[in-house]
């Protein structure tokens, strides 16, 4: 296995640990013997490892490092257990920080992001990763964005793919329309500005269309807080449809709570309903579109914001589907048109947001559901009862359970009489898709005046960006003013036809990128059927924070390349990691407004790229994160130092230890174990600790009976491996300074003596009257007795029973001895 990527051996090993004077050299002797190239052919089982890919902005920073090193550790680790691991690498090119950099610094985007990517890969080089350039593909690529089009036109085939008018959330700064999960806190994610609504045609895809199936989460081991927020995003409500007479034809609402319909006392319409203008009466018209007017200019995410409830009446009514009681109709900016049908039935006595509403406008309020035993609801309640109880003031359903239990059975009376009949919504919205910026996948379509939006010929793929573009923030995409480009020709009649001028949004990039690797240079599809076996990835790591953006987005696109026949799997990931975030010294998030940003490159400069590995690996749970500790790096440093004499320097002197080959033998294979679980459970901190603490027994073991045994041999031969995965350089350095051949990256993983890491005996805590007052190393298959026995010999135990009677005496094995006295 060595000799697979033969190693040019280095010049004499230096003195001192050096890490400046290595690192470069074997980065360099890697890509020059390929090393870490992925061959499909190899033997062993293939690992598919893949850490989200970066936004070239031009420099790498620390969380980008804290992101890599730790995957790139796990995946060396199983490449030397046997594993054939694909590690590749590359960048999510097209976005608006390109096209901004183009207007600030009068440049192509193009021109920026390749110079980025240039350097970014130099500094992904300076980490010592395992990663496969060779694979390596930027999506701005036309060789890639090729298939973006292509798919697009696939999914428009198979219906997934339409276009049509609404409100769309808009960026005024950014001057583009943003998709619902790109607005935080009615916020563009992005730039912070506020988002407006604006009334535009969209081409939309129907990830609705899988929202069931993208519930469904057996398929991929994913953290619980991936899948709750992904659970809440879809937002999956089971009830019924009630249809209600108006004015302006029937109404249907949604309802979770079919039981409460008695209870309703109004109707309620979101702003933008389109019924809306019709029911309004005359006498109501100017403060309804004044009302309408002002709730345009808020986001949902205000209108959802606790505070007092604010609304219009429209003049008009609605009729009770059983009662026949006229219902008066609402406008409030608190009902959302993307949820449900746009309007609501008002049940003020069980509805909390429908409870306030009423108590504001003096509307009725009538209970029917009551706590079991409970009294009825008294005239002047101040709140909403919302849990469940019996049904009541509800003529044929009185004395029925209100809640889950009865549902079903009155939906079906109710869809009987023609009223009412079940259904499920989802909270989940079609993917918004398009936008208004140049630096993205062109949409490939063409629009024209005889026949409409028409797909662009297969054979005509990459529809390629122009070069030359006025980037103009006009709230118009660039492209439009590109006059020679927009001319196009029909597929249809062969007529004059202008091209589409909006482009994807760039999460398209991301949402089948993990099969592109496994292809790059494959010219007939998006990539090679042939190797699907290799999918899912099996191990995908990245921040939470795309937990509903990138990560379902990818989930939908997979599905759907299932039901295309491109692929057997319906999960991108098998199992799926996050990492934490690494903040600044003040425990803030890192940006340089704040002035607490880290750059590796500098501390690579003064430490060297092992000790970053090792520090960003030892910080904290890699799961957590935490605070940037500038003192903490000091430590991992030394660390390195210590490794490196404890090969390279002669035998210490100093006081001698009493370590023998059993207990050298025993430290070595309890850690190898150790590690080998950490590694599995991606527990890094502990992966770190258990090195340094190894390698104190190794440098007290130099002045040890142990040393110079077989024993001694075989703990450093085990060592050097043991540091492979998390320093590559150094443990490359100290394997070719032992003589060994070829790559220590290709060695084989020690295998653990489980007889060597298993001790016969067992130290406890002696407690004395229930307080700990020493602890005592017995054989496990000590009797009571004998264990007693050594506990009473124990000098500050016996300091603490002298004089006094031994009450009882405790000894549970392995856990317990407890002498009560007084």
């Amino acid at each position: 296995m060595n000799n697979e990527h033969p190693i040019n051996i280095p010049e004499p090993r230096m003195e001192r640990y050096n890490p400046h004077a290595i690192e470069k050299k074997w980065q360099g002797a890697w890509e020059q013997s390929g090393l870490y190239r992925f061959d499909e052919n190899a033997p062993g089982e293939k690992f598919y490892a893949l850490t989200m890919f970066p936004y070239p902005s031009g420099n790498l920073h620390i969380g980008h490092w804290y992101a890599n090193v730790a995957p790139d550790a796990r995946a060396r680790w199983l490449r030397m257990r046997g594993y054939n691991v694909l590690f590749p690498m590359g960048f999510d090119a097209f976005g608006l920080p390109a096209e901004n950099a183009a207007i600030k610094n009068r440049t192509n985007p193009a021109t920026w992001t390749y110079a980025n990517i240039e350097r970014m890969t130099g500094q992904f080089q300076a980490m010592g990763t395992m990663i496969d350039w060779s694979r390596q593909f930027a999506t701005c690529d036309p060789e890639y964005y090729r298939w973006n089009q292509w798919f697009f036109i696939e999914f428009y085939k198979r219906g997934l793919v339409y276009k049509k008018g609404g409100l769309v959330n808009w960026c005024p700064k950014d001057q583009t329309v943003l998709a619902n999960e790109q607005v935080v806190n009615g916020h563009c994610e992005r730039c912070g500005a506020a988002v407006e609504k604006r009334n535009l045609s969209q081409w939309y895809m129907k990830i609705t269309d899988y929202a069931e199936e993208l519930l469904d989460f057996s398929g991929a081991d994913m953290p619980e807080k991936v899948k709750l927020m992904q659970t809440n995003w879809i937002g999956k409500s089971v009830g019924a449809e009630v249809t209600f007479d108006t004015p302006a034809g029937p109404e249907t609402v949604f309802t979770t709570r079919p039981d409460t319909l008695m209870g309703a006392t109004f109707m309620v319409l979101a702003p933008e309903h389109a019924k809306v203008a019709e029911l309004t009466t005359d006498e109501q018209r100017a403060e309804v579109e004044a009302y309408v007017a002002a709730a345009g200019r808020k986001t949902d995410v205000e209108r959802q914001q606790e505070g007092e409830k604010t609304g219009v009446f429209t003049g008009s009514f609605a009729t009770h589907p059983i009662t026949g009681h006229q219902l008066p109709i609402w406008v409030a900016d608190y009902v959302l048109v993307t949820y449900g049908t746009g309007s609501i039935m008002a049940v003020p006595a069980h509805d909390e947001r429908d409870f306030a509403f009423a108590r504001r406008f003096g509307l009725k309020i009538t209970e029917v559901i009551r706590p079991e035993g409970g009294e009825p609801m008294a005239p002047d309640a101040q709140e909403a009862y919302t849990g469940e109880g019996v049904i009541v003031n509800s003529g044929e359903f009185d004395g029925l359970s209100g809640g889950k239990a009865s549902i079903a059975g009155i939906v079906e009376q109710l869809a009987a009489r023609g009223i009412a009949k079940a259904k499920t919504t989802y909270r989940l919205r079609d993917w918004l898709f398009a936008r208004q910026r140049y630096w993205g996948t062109p949409i490939p379509f063409v629009h024209c005046p005889e026949h409409g939006a028409q797909p662009v010929p297969e054979d005509q793929l990459p529809v390629r960006l122009p070069e030359n573009v006025e980037f103009t923030p006009t709230g118009q995409s660039p492209l439009k003013l590109d006059r020679e480009w927009m001319a196009a020709t029909c597929p249809v009649c062969g007529g004059e036809a202008e091209r589409d001028t909006d482009t994807m949004d760039t999460f398209v990039d991301s949402s089948w990128y993990m099969y592109r690797y496994l292809s790059p240079d494959y010219h007939d599809g998006p990539f090679d059927p042939a190797k699907d076996p290799m999918m899912p990835v099996d191990l995908y790591t990245g921040g939470i924070e795309h937990a509903i953006l990138h990560l379902l987005y990818s989930r939908f696109w997979v599905k759907v390349m299932r039901d295309m026949g491109l692929t057997k799997h319906s999960e991108p990931f098998a199992r799926l990691r996050n990492q934490g975030m690494i903040l600044g010294e003040d425990g803030e998030k890192m940006s340089k407004s704040r002035g607490n940003v880290v750059d590796p490159d500098d501390l690579v400069r003064e430490y060297g790229a092992d000790t970053v590995r090792t520090y960003l690996m030892f910080i904290a749970p890699w799961e957590l994160g935490g605070p940037w500790d500038p003192q903490g790096i000091n430590g991992p440093a030394k660390w390195l130092s210590r490794v490196w004499n404890l090969y390279f320097e002669e035998k210490p002197t100093g006081p001698a230890e009493t370590i023998s080959e059993a207990d050298l033998r025993y430290a070595v294979h309890s850690t190898l174990k150790k590690i080998d679980g950490d590694f599995e459970r991606l527990s890094f901190n502990t992966i770190v600790a258990a090195l340094m603490e190894l390698t104190n027994t190794l440098v007290k073991a130099k002045r040890a009976p142990a040393f110079g045994t077989p024993a001694w041999d075989e703990a450093l031969d085990i060592f050097v491996r043991l540091l492979a995965p998390v320093v590559p350089h150094i443990a490359e350095e100290i394997w070719t300074g032992r003589g060994q051949d070829g790559s220590v990256h290709t060695a084989a993983w020690p295998e653990v003596d489980e007889q060597a890491a298993t001790r016969d005996t067992v130290t406890m805590g002696v407690q004395v009257s229930g307080k700990v007052r020493g602890q005592v190393t017995i054989s496990k298959s000590a009797t009571q007795e004998e264990a007693l026995s050594a506990a009473r010999a124990v000098p500050d135990v016996a300091r603490f029973m002298e004089g006094k009677e031994i009450v009882k005496e405790i000894y549970v094995p392995g856990r317990i001895i407890n002498i009560v006295v007084r």
